[in-house]
C-alpha cells in the first residue's frame, strides 16, 4: 500500500534526497506519477527522471505548488534562499519535512514566515538500500495523521525513532554522520586484512559483512553490545588480543569525539543558517 496518497516534493534531490528517492521506489511503496523533486542542474534531473521516473523540474516554486508533502534536502548553506523562493508556493495544508541539519523547525517557519505543519528529519545514506536510520521531530501543527505518514515514509527505509527537537543534533552527529565513521572503520579493516595475507577484494567483503552481520545481531538479539562482545573474547583467544589493542589505541575515546565533533558541527550550521532566518 502506498505510502502516501497525495504527492511527495523533494526540493534538493542530491545524494541524501535520491537516497530517500531511491528507497522508497525499492520499497515500492511510491508511484513515480505521485513525486516530483528539483535540482540545481538539469543533467540532475535529466539522470532522476530516467532512473525513477518520476516529474522533475528546476523550479523550487513548482515543487511546493504541487506537493502536499515537501521534503527539503537542501545544503544548510542554502536552505535561507530556498525558503525565501518557495515561502508563497507552500499551501496551508502542505506538511514540510526538512533533511536540513542544523535548521530547526523555528528556522523553518520563519524562513517560510507563516505556520505550517513542520517535521524536522535526520536519516542516513543507507537508506539507499533501505538500512537507513531515521529521527523524527515535529512541531504542534502536526497531526497524528501527518506524523504517521511521515513515519511510515521514513520506516520503509529503515529504522525510525520519534525524539524532542533538542535532541537532534546529536542524532546528526551520531547516526547522519555514522556511516562516514563505520565506512573508515571497514577500509582499515580491509587494509589490515590486505596486510595479513588476504586479497583485496577477500578483505573488504569479509570486513563489510562482519560489521552487517554484528549490527544485524545486536537488533534483532536486543542484547548488550558489551554481552555480545563478550560472546566473541574467550579467554587467552585472538579476539580479546584485538579488543585490547583497540582500546590501547583509544578507539572508544576517538570515536565519542568524533560523535562530539559532528554534533558541534551542526549546532553551528544551525546557528549560522538556522537562526539567521530571524
Amino acid at each position: 500500500m502506498p505510502t502516501t496518497s497525495g504527492t511527495l516534493g523533494i526540493i534538493g534531490c542530491g545524494n541524501m534526497g535520491e537516497a530517500v528517492l531511491r528507497g522508497l521506489a525499492t520499497a515500492g511503496i511510491l508511484q513515480p506519477e505521485n513525486a516530483i523533486v528539483s535540482a540545481k542542474h538539469q543533467r540532475r534531473i535529466d539522470h532522476l527522471a530516467a532512473r525513477y521516473g518520476v516529474r522533475t523540474t528546476l523550479n523550487n516554486q513548482e515543487v511546493a505548488c504541487n506537493a502536499d508533502l515537501l521534503l527539503l534536502a537542501v545544503k544548510p548553506q542554502i536552505v535561507k534562499a530556498i525558503l525565501r523562493e518557495i515561502a508563497d508556493s507552500v499551501g496551508e495544508s502542505t506538511v514540510v519535512a526538512s533533511l536540513v541539519a542544523g535548521l530547526s523547525i523555528a528556522g523553518i517557519q520563519r524562513g517560510l514566515g507563516k505556520k505550517r505543519p513542520v517535521v524536522r528529519t535526520m536519516s542516513n545514506t543507507p537508506a539507499l538500500v533501505l538500512a537507513g536510520a531515521t529521527a523524527i521531530a515535529s512541531n504542534g501543527s502536526v497531526t497524528e495523521a501527518h506524523l504517521a505518514r511521515v513515519h511510515r515514509m521514513f520506516g520503509a527505509l529503515g529504522k525510525v525513532v520519534t525524539i524532542d527537537e533538542e535532541q537532534m543534533n546529536a542524532v546528526t552527529g551520531l547516526s547522519g554522520s555514522g556511516p562516514a565513521y563505520v565506512f573508515l572503520m571497514i577500509d582499515a579493516m580491509a587494509d589490515a586484512g590486505v596486510r595479513v595475507g588476504l586479497s583485496r577484494d577477500e578483505a573488504l567483503i569479509l570486513a563489510a559483512q562482519t560489521v552487517m552481520g554484528s549490527a544485524k545481531l545486536l537488533l534483532e538479539t536486543g542484547e548488550h553490545p558489551g554481552r555480545l562482545k563478550d560472546m566473541v573474547t574467550s579467554p587467552g583467544g585472538t579476539a580479546i588480543a584485538g579488543v585490547a589493542t583497540l582500546e590501547a589505541g583509544g578507539l572508544r575515546t576517538t570515536l565519542i569525539r568524533a560523535v562530539e565533533a559532528a554534533t558541534q558541527r551542526c549546532a553551528e550550521l544551525g546557528d549560522g543558517e538556522g537562526r539567521g532566518l530571524d
